[in-house]
Order: structure tokens, then C-alpha cells, then sequence
């Protein structure tokens, strides 16, 4: 097999994206800040699947001043390309990490465009330093051993191609392909702990190691070989809801893996300490309810039996005459009341409204017959110019 130096950082790099779709069919999405990984990700995507099978997708956070700019000279350069170009423009909800709400909006976003144009899969462009980085940065924060692992490779729709290749070789790929990049100040926020972890910890750690950053990567290949063999024991228990009585019979290391796993599945954000009282909450003797509040859900055991409750009852409606209801489809748009006629998609709306997940996921709409067009969505309420006597009445 022909080495770096024999292929070249753009043999390279194209290759390694080449082996990520190698079994994807479909078409492929690309998340492209305009930093210099993500597009050295575009153009090696673009050259290795044709440009008209690329999406270049460019999520706008909206947190600096620039960044719907940078969204739109994405969008035009891979249109250029031949390429689609996508922007979604997301909104970041407050909390005490601004990384933790933009990258939860950012992967939000992501996967509704992963239904929405029917996307084999979703490339990332993070590569060894982005996993150096993340692996100290856990370290930091005392984390468990299932941190250490770091960035998957793969999960689910998203695949990161880059991830064993140094920074080095997307800077000279950029340079050699002469493609254009933008700067996200973000990256020099030094309120930001990964900007402080890349540019103040990681060069004192580094006087140390000069070699710190593979010591790093090779720490977090270990933890997913030790976290291979712990969820093969783990997993058959990591799904709600739990007994716990058979969970609590299980070693420490597999009860908690076992709730992280279960907690995964259902997209409930957690921290080490949420495991902790998880685990106390398993061991206990039951005794009636209780209650442990995760960020975004609450976990609730009942004797034996530890659960997630479920939504309310999805609520179902009746159309006066001359309309229809049916569930919101990806895709949908509206013109609500508040945006006074502008119209924008239901995804993103229901996103505005912060309506969870697998609520919005059962979401009805009201359409007009006579033109197909939406006038009222659950969660949404009425379009723009219309009668509120027109909203269906649930039954």
C-alpha cells in the first residue's frame, strides 16, 4: 500500500474519503464551516463521488456577525463546484456550555437533513488534532473511561474520514488545491474551553510530550478497544426500560455503561455525575418512585423498574370542511402568523419552538384542498392571513 509521502496529502486524503463511501449509495453530505478541514473534506468529496451526488452543507449558528457571510460564500463556492449547496441556519439554545448548545443544534440540524434529502451518509472533517484535543479536554472535566474514547470514526449517519490524519495534511491539501477558507472567530474565543485547550494547555502539556497529541489519539484507540469488550457485556441491559434488580447483580463498570448506553439511545445528554446517581438510584432497595432530572428528560424508577415517561398522548384533531390533516412530512413549509408571511420549513420552526424530537416527529398539519397549502401546524398554530376559527378542534 503506497504511503503519505508516496500518494501526497491529496492522494491521501482522497482516498481516505473514497474508503468512507465505499459502500454508501445515495447522496452525500458534507458539513463545511469553510475552515480549512471541512473544505479540504468538500473538494476531496466533490473529486472522489461527482460533484452532482455532493451536498456541501453549511450550518449558520448565528453567534458571530459574520457568520451568515461565510454560510453564503460556502454555499456559492460549492455551487461553483457543480456541488448543491445547503444552508441551515440553526438557533442555540442557552446554556451554561455556548460548544455543548451549538454542536446539540448542530447535529440536530444535521440529521433532519439527513431525512430530508435522503443522505446515504454525512462526512465531518475533524481530524487527529480535533481528537487530541477532545481526549484532554475529557480529561479536564474527569471523565469516565467511555470518555477517553474520544470521537467515534463512525456513528450512525455520520463519518469522519479524517480522523487518523494530523492537521498537517489538510493545511498542505488546502494549499496545494489553493482553496479558498474562511476564519470562524470563535476559534480564537478564549472563553471557549476548547480554544483554551488548543491554544494554552495543549502547547504547556506539549513542552512535556512533544508527542503528546498521538500519546492522546493512542489513549483513546485503547479506551475503544476496552470499550468494545464492556458493551458487548453492557448492552444487553442499556435499554429502557430497566430492571433493576438485574442491572444492580451486574459489575460497576457494566451498570454504568449500561445506563450511558440506554440513555444514548433516547438522546438524553448526560454528564458522569448523572451515572453516578443513575447507579445509586439501580443499587437501592426499591422503595416506591424516584425521581433523578437529567438536562432535557427525567428518569424515573418505580420499584423494579427504571423508565423515561413517555409524551402525552399525541392529541387528535377535527378539519372543518375544505381541509385535511395528515402528519408534517420533511420538507413542509408554512407561512406562520409571527414571520407576518415569510415562509420558512416546519423542521426549523418546530427547532424555534423547541419541540422535542419524538414529539414533532408525530406533529399534525391542517392543508387546504383546493391548493395544497398548509394553514395550521401543530405546535406552530395558524398561517399568516388566516382565521383562527379555521384551527381544527381536538377530539
Amino acid at each position: 500500500m503506497p504511503t503519505i509521502a508516496e500518494r501526497g496529502c491529496v492522494g491521501t486524503l482522497r482516498a481516505s474519503v473514497k474508503l468512507a463511501i465505499a459502500t454508501a449509495t445515495g447522496p452525500i453530505g458534507v458539513a463545511c464551516s469553510g475552515g480549512i478541514d471541512s473544505m479540504a473534506l468538500a473538494d476531496a468529496a466533490i473529486a472522489v463521488a461527482g460533484a452532482p451526488r455532493v451536498h456541501v452543507i453549511t450550518i449558520d449558528h448565528g453567534l458571530v456577525a459574520t457568520s451568515a457571510d461565510t454560510a453564503a460564500a460556502v454555499r456559492a463556492w460549492a455551487i461553483g463546484r457543480g456541488a448543491h449547496g445547503v444552508v441551515r441556519r440553526v438557533t442555540v439554545g442557552e446554556r451554561a456550555s455556548v460548544e455543548a448548545a451549538a454542536r446539540d443544534a448542530r447535529y440536530e440540524a444535521l440529521a433532519d437533513l439527513v431525512d430530508e434529502l435522503g443522505l446515504a451518509v454525512v462526512l465531518l472533517g475533524h481530524t487527529a488534532r480535533d481528537q487530541a484535543e477532545t481526549v484532554l479536554m475529557r480529561i479536564v472535566r474527569g471523565t469516565g473511561p467511555a470518555g477517553l474514547a474520544g470521537i467515534p470514526a463512525v456513528r450512525g449517519p455520520f463519518v469522519r474520514p479524517f480522523l487518523d490524519h494530523a492537521r498537517e495534511l489538510t493545511e498542505a491539501y488546502v494549499a496545494e488545491r489553493d482553496l479558498p477558507t474562511w476564519l470562524d472567530p470563535m476559534n480564537a474565543d478564549t472563553t471557549l474551553q476548547r480554544v483554551r485547550i488548543r491554544d494554552t494547555i495543549l502547547p504547556l502539556v506539549r513542552s512535556e510530550n512533544p508527542a503528546v497529541d498521538t500519546a492522546l489519539v493512542r489513549l483513546a484507540a485503547s479506551a475503544r478497544e476496552w470499550l468494545a469488550v464492556i458493551d458487548h457485556a453492557a448492552g444487553p441491559f442499556g435499554q429502557f426500560p430497566i430492571d433493576c434488580p438485574a442491572l444492580a447483580g451486574q459489575a460497576p463498570a457494566i451498570r454504568k455503561r449500561a445506563l450511558a448506553i440506554a440513555l444514548d439511545r433516547v438522546r438524553i445528554s448526560f454528564e458522569a455525575v448523572h451515572l453516578e446517581q443513575l447507579d445509586a438510584v439501580v443499587t437501592a432497595p426499591a422503595r416506591g418512585e424516584v425521581v433523578i432530572d437529567l438536562p432535557g428528560a427525567r428518569v424515573v424508577r418505580s420499584y423494579d423498574l427504571l423508565t423515561i415517561p413517555s409524551p402525552p398522548d399525541v392529541r387528535r384533531f377535527t378539519a372543518p370542511a375544505g381541509h385535511l390533516l395528515r402528519t408534517w412530512q420533511p420538507g413542509d413549509r408554512m407561512c406562520p402568523a409571527r414571520l407576518h408571511g415569510k415562509s420558512r420549513k416546519l423542521s426549523d420552526l418546530f427547532i424555534d419552538a423547541k419541540v422535542p424530537r419524538d414529539v414533532r416527529r408525530l406533529a399534525q398539519v391542517m392543508i387546504r384542498t383546493s391548493d395544497g397549502v398548509i394553514i395550521w401546524a401543530e405546535h406552530v398554530g395558524i398561517a399568516f392571513g388566516e382565521s383562527a376559527d379555521l384551527e381544527p378542534v381536538p377530539i
